[in-house]
């Protein structure tokens, strides 16, 4: 297996191998392509721009810039500094591989070598995938739901469905983040949530046709957790039924907004295999104290 190199990229050759990636991995709108020159301005201005290569070939990279917190406005913004995570993206025949994990390790220790506290970005809170890496292998906690960030998206990936987003705070020198990363706890399934008591928000039904289905019934949050099911694989929905997808946006808005107006943050994600069909699930706590500490 070729051996796959994570580092900074570097000069202008690079930066378009960066710019094909995108189109590899979002293809279907040359509109929305970050260009060469702005990676290089980026990377050269106190932003990251980190590749993963095989063979001298680019097929990952994780893009970002300094930014500021503006939950404290008052603050001078060398006091709020944070970094963007503006892009994430592995090539389709390099995905499974683990990748996304490496390069935001790689940003991680950048970012603390700058001494940067907090990165937030934001993903599809539909996404499974991105989910358990986001929040289950990386431990970025959410708090924050945006309706469609984007307005209408044009690429493959993203057209068709509002763009809405969860802002993720990822909180790169706190306990809980580096427990993640290392492996060095062991992990909670769900029926160790469901031990400690775990409410479930919503179901998902199967229908005939193999796709999950919203239930029609959701439970207020009560307690300290709680737990929201989405689809195992969007993407799939989305494919076969667009409407029904867009069912599952509208109903996972309303329960996401609910829980974190009411003070719940989403802190991990499950993911189950299953004999016949797999299950997926957000665990939203309240009241948790280990969010940046």
């Amino acid at each position: 297996m070729t051996k796959i190199i994570v580092r900074p990229l570097i000069g202008a050759a690079e930066m378009e191998q960066a710019e094909d990636l995108q189109r590899a991995v979002w293809p279907g709108s040359e509109t929305d392509i970050v260009p060469a020159h702005l990676l290089l301005t980026v990377a050269s201005s106190g932003g990251l721009v980190i590749g993963a290569l095989a063979d001298d070939r680019l097929v990952g990279y994780v893009m970002g810039f300094l930014g500021t917190d503006d939950e404290s406005p008052d603050r001078v913004a060398m006091a709020r500094l944070k970094h963007c995570s503006h892009q994430v993206g592995v090539h389709p025949d390099y995905r499974g591989r683990g990748l996304s994990f490496e390069l935001k390790r790689a940003q991680r220790e950048a970012l603390i070598r700058q001494g940067i506290r907090l990165a937030t970005w934001t993903f599809d809170p539909l996404m499974s995938v991105n989910a358990y890496v986001n929040l289950h292998r990386l431990g970025a906690v959410c708090r924050t739901y945006k309706r469609e960030v984007y307005g209408d998206m044009r690429d493959e990936l993203n057209r068709g469905l509002p763009s809405d987003r969860f802002q993720v705070d990822w909180w790169i020198t706190s306990n809980r983040v580096d427990s993640r990363i290392e492996g060095s706890r062991p992990p909670l399934d769900l029926a160790n949530y469901l031990s400690a008591g775990a409410q479930k928000l919503n179901s998902a039904g199967l229908s005939d046709d193999g796709l999950p289905r919203p239930g029609a019934e959701v439970e207020e949050p009560k307690g300290n957790l709680v737990l929201v099911e989405i689809p195992p694989d969007f993407l799939e929905v989305k494919r076969a039924d667009i409407g029904l997808a867009d069912e599952w946006r509208t109903l996972t808005r309303s329960i996401f907004e609910g829980a974190f107006e009411a003070g719940y943050v989403a802190t991990d994600f499950i993911y189950l295999k299953g004999e016949k069909y797999p299950r997926s699930y957000y665990v939203l706590s309240s009241g948790d104290s280990t969010l940046s500490g």
